[in-house]
């Protein structure tokens, strides 16, 4: 499968003529709003002002955007108290997703993934849920732990998202580095293993009836399989389809759409190539198979992705917005339906590593940078049109 990419030109103002008419579109600029976090990772709205911040080398934060005011959340449970910080360059552990309940306002459920560590025996992906009660987490609740516990310190995955169903999604990382190290029957590929997979449960963590089934040894609330790093998941307001992104090896990053019970074929099948040159996955045929809504030919890393539905940008509306760590780049996608029509890649004169991008309750554009001295980042149009 081969798409165009459709490179749209940086102007200060952008005009288009119909019917004798010129049309201003209002074109991006960014204002950072908030400085001084530690990698953040993710952030959720309470209110257009106040927001939950996790820090991959840090914490869990409540911000007010206004005032700069930040509190640190208490009350994890003590296998996150050894997982924060990364202990050397490309490890991937520590805090991860926050999101809330979409009835948050009057239950005070929060949602959390992060590295769980044991001590001497490894690490693996946890996700939980609690109460958020002043600046603490009360009522803590296991959702998920993605067993086995590994050494490895590598693709934990962890991106959460409530679809229009009520129903709660999670991704799990692969954590492999290497091809090599898989065992026959690849962990993305083995039902019983919950690793390289996107799972579905009740907001209390219950498995909902509807949900795929792939066998009596499959891990309960198994969704689709075959991943292997994703990282970002969101709803599409139009069709209220689920779109994730996925990280690739050596190229290979990709867009794709959720489907009950799909099989997105890693490592069997890549749209870029594998570390291990001299390994040979198993065959699958690729009927059995889903293929990517969109794949990029060179490295983008793409994270927390969403859909773009605020007024401040009317040419945008309902497009999909995707930040990426490689590169500094942070990608606009034109759909109709669910299909791609065009791709823009924004502020290519000023690049930074963005780990997700999220709407706040008024329609206004945010954007995270993957730095140590992170930022929240207000995208918003640029303020000289007369």
């Amino acid at each position: 499968m081969r798409f165009i990419l459709l490179m749209l030109c940086t102007l200060c103002m952008a005009c288009v003529q119909k019917e004798n008419k010129t049309t201003v579109l209002p074109l991006p600029e960014k204002e950072v709003v908030f400085s001084g976090l530690n990698k953040p990772w993710s952030i959720a709205f309470l209110s257009e002002k106040e927001v939950l911040v996790t820090e991959k080398n840090g914490g869990l934060l409540r911000i007010n955007l206004e005032s700069k005011a930040r509190k640190v959340i208490k009350g994890f449970p003590m296998d996150l108290t050894d997982s924060i910080g990364a202990v050397h360059f490309g490890d991937n552990s520590g805090m991860y997703e926050v999101i809330t309940h979409p009835d948050f306002n009057t239950n005070y459920w929060i949602y959390v993934s992060y590295t769980s560590k044991k001590l001497g025996v490894g690490r693996t992906t946890k996700f939980i849920r609690a109460k958020l009660e002043a600046d603490s987490l009360t009522q803590v609740q296991d959702i998920l732990i993605a067993t086995p516990y590994t050494k490895d310190d590598f693709h934990f995955g962890g991106g959460m998202v409530f679809g229009t169903d009520r129903k709660l999604y999670l991704t799990v990382g692969e954590r492999l580095f290497w091809e090599r190290d898989e065992p026959q029957l690849p962990i993305a590929q083995n039902v019983s293993d919950p690793r390289g997979k996107i799972f579905r449960f009740n907001d209390d963590g219950s498995i909902p009836e509807d949900n795929p089934d792939f066998g009596k040894d499959a891990v309960p609330g198994l969704y689709a399989i075959g991943l292997r790093n994703s990282q970002g998941i969101a709803v599409q307001p139009e069709t209220n389809v689920l779109w994730f992104t996925e990280h690739g090896t050596i190229q290979g990053d990709e867009i794709n759409r959720l489907e009950s019970g799909a099989n997105y074929g890693w490592p069997a099948s890549t749209t870029g190539r594998l570390r291990s040159k001299d390994y040979e996955p198993p065959k699958i045929s690729q009927d059995e198979l889903t293929a990517p809504t969109w794949f990029w030919p060179h490295t983008v890393a793409p994270t927390g992705l969403c859909f773009y539905t605020g007024d401040e940008f009317p040419h945008w509306k309902n497009n999909l917005i995707v930040p990426g760590l490689s590169r500094g780049s942070l990608w606009r996608f034109q759909i109709e339906g669910v299909t791609i029509k065009s791709a823009e890649e924004l502020f290519i004169d000023d690049r930074v590593r963005s780990r997700k991008v999220r709407q706040s309750p008024d329609g206004k554009l945010y954007m995270l940078t993957d730095e140590e001295d992170g930022k929240i980042i207000r995208i918003k149009p640029i303020n000289n049109l007369k």
